[in-house]
């Protein structure tokens, strides 16, 4: 019987940027994980700026759907990370929870919002090393 994945949820107000993204960075590169986004509010659209941000290196976002906290599946989380959206975040029960303070980039000109998905990318990629999953030879 081989181990179950890693499973890891983003959450941010909307669901409609950060977390969208860091969902496709952790899908992107880390193999075998099963990852997830939701919003505490969510806008039940995935935002165009992020669409367009996340097509510029080869992923299509469009694909995601902005859902609620509700919605996510049952069953163990090994993180869960909460950006920017404080108290109305609920606790999601998850072995490991963090905080990433990054701005909603949703209304900042394409250059700052670039900056912020590489950083949230650079946060992906150094949880999954912490977690020791399988990172895929993506760029």
């Amino acid at each position: 019987m081989s181990p179950r994945p890693v499973r890891l949820v983003f959450v941010c107000v909307e669901n409609s940027n950060r977390s969208q993204m860091a969902e496709a960075f952790a899908r992107i590169h880390g193999k075998g994980v099963e990852a997830y986004s939701a919003g505490s509010r969510p806008s039940r659209k995935v935002g165009s700026k992020a669409i367009a941000a996340m097509k510029e290196i080869g992923y299509d976002l469009s694909r995601h759907e902005s859902k609620a906290i509700e919605k996510l599946p049952d069953g163990e989380i090994d993180a869960v990370v909460t950006m920017g959206c404080g108290d109305a975040c609920p606790k999601i029960k998850a072995a490991r929870r963090l905080d990433w303070q990054i701005p909603d980039p949703r209304d900042l000109d394409p250059a700052e919002f670039r900056r912020v998905r590489d950083q949230i990318e650079s946060r992906v990629r150094e949880l999954l090393a912490e977690l020791s999953v399988d990172r895929s030879s993506a760029p």
